[in-house]
């Protein structure tokens, strides 16, 4: 079987040409990662407290329905939707957060060790972290626009209906 790939598939100008990594560099991927580490302790505490806001929602949100009919809103349907829905929103901040803090972790052992895995094993990190934050961006974005055409759907049936 013959193999039809191209020379550009094959060669890339990118082969022949050796990366420097000076230490100005250096210095600016350590600070980097000593930001990326405050900033990811950051989320883990916010990630965290968000947590806790939604099960005392849950907590609220039961207690407020064992109450009776005078709960209106935050009764037991909407603490427990309210809280979920901040356990979910810090289920997705999580992912974010841990992979800035491999990241930084990973950088900073590369740096300290000359160890080019290591370096290589933040790199990837730091791809995952903002591959993820890139496709949330389109799901929010996607959200958006569905809200947006269903508020429009509504607004037309409204005014018909009148």
């Amino acid at each position: 079987m013959e193999n039809y790939s191209s020379d550009l598939e094959s060669k890339s100008a990118f082969d022949n040409f050796e990366l420097q990594f000076t230490l100005p560099a250096q210095a600016f991927l350590r600070e980097t990662a000593k930001w990326a580490s405050f900033l990811s302790i950051l989320g883990f505490i916010f990630i965290g407290l968000m947590v806790i806001f939604g099960l005392i929602m849950f907590a609220a949100g039961s207690a407020m329905g064992s109450l009776g009919g005078g709960a209106g809103m935050f009764g037991a349907l909407g603490g427990a939707t309210i809280g979920g829905v901040y356990i979910v929103i810090a289920l997705f901040y999580f992912f974010p957060v841990l992979y800035l803090f491999r990241f930084a972790s990973s950088t900073k052992q590369a740096l300290n060790t000359n160890n080019t895995e290591r370096l290589t094993t933040a790199m990837e990190n730091l791809k995952s972290h903002y591959k993820f934050l890139g496709i949330l961006a389109i799901i929010m974005i996607a959200i958006y626009i569905l809200v947006f055409v269903f508020a429009i759907v509504a607004g037309v049936g409204a005014a018909s209906g009148m």
